[in-house]
């Protein structure tokens, strides 16, 4: 899919997670918890690149145009990977709290 980051067809998105903190600190940071739902058919992608074996995207953070960007993690974007805010009808619907993976530059 193209984005105004992307316009090939097969952009992709990686995200880096910093290394684990030493045992000797008193707590964690930077902890992500992530949950999803499978929707009617199974899964929770209702109908984002369906024809794919998996839906992957980058994105090099040097490239990007904003010092923020928001990415969707509902897969209800409407430009997807991009979010397009489609997450705050699907916990109204839900009662879920999912919300987008923001980016800076």
């Amino acid at each position: 899919m193209a984005t105004p980051f992307c316009p090939a067809a097969a952009c992709r998105l990686s995200v880096a997670v910093p290394p684990a903190a030493p045992a000797t600190r008193a707590r964690r940071r930077g902890m992500v918890a992530v949950r999803a739902e499978a929707g009617e058919g199974g899964g929770i992608n209702p109908a984002i690149r369906k024809e794919e074996e998996k839906v992957v995207d980058t994105v090099l953070v040097g490239e990007l145009a904003k010092p923020l960007t928001a990415y969707c993690r509902c897969w209800r974007s409407g430009t997807f990977p991009l979010c397009d805010g489609g997450h705050v009808k699907h916990n109204k619907a839900t009662g879920d709290n999912v919300g987008p993976l923001l980016v800076k530059k």
